[in-house]
C-alpha cells in the first residue's frame, strides 16, 4: 500500500478533530507513546483511538509498522466497510461495533472523515 496526498494520515485525523470537536488527543499509556485517543468533553467516551502497531498483527505483509484509527461504527454497515481497501476488523476494540481504519493513505481523508464523524455521533449519548 502507497501513500498519497489526499489519504487519511494521523495528522489529517488529529487536524479535523481539533478543528470540528474542539478535541485533543490524549497519550494514556507510557508503554505506547504513540497509542492516543479522542474523546468526547462532556461524558469522556472514545471515540477513536489511534494506535502504531505492526503490519503482521493485522495481517498485513511486512514487518513494519502501520499507523491507524479504531473508530465506532454503525453495525450495519461494517459488512460493506470491510470490503474497502484500508479497512479492516477491529484491532483492539469490539469488532462487532468498531473497525480499523489504516492511515497510511490508502483510505481517502472524506471517508476517514465520514467514518470519524459516524464514531463521534455514535458514542456522544443521550442528551
Amino acid at each position: 500500500m502507497t501513500s498519497n496526498h489526499t489519504g487519511a494520515s494521523r495528522q489529517a485525523v488529529l487536524d479535523y478533530a481539533g478543528e470540528h470537536y474542539g478535541t485533543e488527543p490524549e497519550y494514556l499509556w507510557r508503554r505506547y507513546p504513540n497509542y492516543a485517543v479522542l474523546r468526547h468533553s462532556e461524558n469522556r467516551k472514545w471515540f477513536a483511538v489511534l494506535m502504531d502497531v505492526k503490519g503482521e498483527n493485522l495481517g498485513l505483509e511486512g514487518a513494519g509498522k502501520v499507523d491507524l484509527m479504531d473508530v465506532k461504527c454503525d453495525p450495519l454497515m461494517i459488512g460493506s466497510l470491510l470490503t474497502q481497501p484500508g479497512i479492516l476488523p477491529a484491532y483492539h476494540m469490539k469488532k462487532g461495533s468498531w473497525i480499523t481504519v489504516l492511515l497510511d493513505g490508502t483510505v481517502s481523508c472524506e471517508l476517514m472523515q465520514f467514518l470519524l464523524d459516524m464514531s463521534y455521533d455514535g458514542t456522544l449519548g443521550k442528551k
